[in-house]
């Protein structure tokens, strides 16, 4: 018999015959015969399963294989996002790790293993997750869930095949703790003082602030009333050193005025400082009249326009009085000198814009339809400008009556 004789089916059968001289039934001959076969069958299976494992084995790509295969080297992936040091926002959240594909020396497919923890050693863990696919374009990517803000984090990366494993690649990266903007603290003018001009400077203490605050600037708003739905004044400034001032615009005179600001950078906003209240001074005096004409010699041309300069030469800024004054004096030297068109005289006007009863500006001739107009003084309210311009004839004007002087 063989050493295996268990698993022998000849053995087998010789096993179980009958001790000589004995006779046996076919029955008990046959159901011998089919346990044998059996025997042998599961024998032949065995076979057949150990050949099959041991193809299994040597192909690299089973799930099976016994790693590390020989020779298979995996590189470190290339850490992309969040760049080593990083500070981060609360709003950047989340955070994605990017990672470029690593290369491998095998033919078994890369999968990646992704770690973060709040300490370098990656004793404690707050993010993990294995057999993540490569991703398009050579780079691999996660989405971590929210993190904790104003502590740092450390990640790592590697690639693996099932069988072989590369080198974590690892970095760092903060994020900040919640940024903390306070108003900016008022200076002047405040405690309803009167500012020196109807312009003032309103100042304030710049903010103070707290963890990822950007370049402030500053939003003044200047109103008539405490709620603010009268606003005058607003305009917004860059942050200066120290202190930081915005200039309004003329207010009103001897009025009082409400004044409040606030900071941003323009994600953080700080909420509006207390409402500060002032009062503008009141209207400066009206300037004294101008004096009379000035003593001179009669007005001598032979043309108008130097006639008419030489009478204004003789008055500052005019009064409607005044005016009245200088275009009856132009009527007379105008007369004097014997200018054509004449005779001349002051248009008397009863309606609108008016100088005491009479046009403020104009000098005139004839009566009715024939009357002739000339405008002899440039901005009647302001400069005052003397001029010689005409005629203007019906039915071009408004005519009324000429008074000859």
């Amino acid at each position: 018999m063989h050493a295996t004789c268990d698993a022998c089916p000849a053995c087998l059968f010789h096993r179980t015959r009958a001790p000589s001289g004995v006779e046996e039934s076919e029955g008990v001959v046959m159901r011998k015969i089919h346990r044998v076969i059996a025997v042998a069958a599961s024998a032949a299976a065995f076979a057949a399963i150990a050949a099959c494992q041991t193809e299994k084995s040597s192909n690299p790509l089973t799930p099976t294989i016994a790693g590390p295969i020989p020779g298979v080297v995996i590189s470190p992936p290339a850490l992309l996002s969040p760049p080593q040091g990083t500070k981060l926002k609360e709003s950047d959240q989340p955070v994605r790790l990017v990672v470029g594909n690593a290369t491998t020396t095998g033919v078994r497919p890369l999968t990646y293993m992704f770690e973060v923890a709040s300490d370098n050693g990656f004793a404690s863990k707050v993010f993990s997750r294995s057999n993540v696919p490569p991703g398009e374009n050579g780079q691999t990517s996660v989405q971590l869930d929210p993190l904790e803000i104003g502590r740092s984090y450390y990640w790592r990366v590697r690639a693996e095949d099932g069988a072989n494993t590369g080198n974590f690649a690892t970095s760092a990266f903060e994020i900040f703790p919640k940024a903390v903007l306070n108003p900016p603290a008022p200076v002047a003018p405040v405690n309803n003082a009167i500012s020196g001009t109807t312009s003032p400077g309103i100042t304030v203490l710049d903010s103070d602030r707290a963890g990822p605050i950007g370049n402030l600037q500053y939003e003044f708003q200047v109103a008539l009333d405490q709620a603010f739905t009268q606003v005058v004044a607003h305009g917004i400034v860059a942050e200066t050193p120290g202190q930081t001032t915005y200039t309004a615009p003329a207010l009103t005179a001897n009025k009082t005025h409400f004044w409040r600001v606030r900071a941003s950078d323009g994600e953080t906003t700080s909420a509006w400082a207390t409402t500060q209240v002032f009062k503008t001074p009141a209207a400066p005096a009206p300037p004294p009249p101008s004096p009379g004409p000035n003593p001179g010699a009669p007005c001598v041309a032979s043309s108008a326009l130097p006639i008419v300069q030489c009478e204004r030469n003789k008055y500052g800024h005019m009064s409607p009085s005044q005016t009245v004054d200088f275009e009856k004096a132009v009527a007379r030297s105008l007369n004097s000198n014997k200018i054509p068109d004449g005779p001349f005289g002051i248009l008397r006007k009863s309606g609108g814009n008016n100088c005491n009863g009479y046009s403020c500006d104009i000098i005139c001739s004839g009566q009715g339809t024939s009357q002739k107009q000339w405008d002899i003084l440039g901005d009647s309210d302001g400069a005052q400008v003397p001029g010689w311009n005409g005629p203007a004839t019906y039915p071009n004007i408004r005519m009324d009556v000429c008074e000859i002087q």
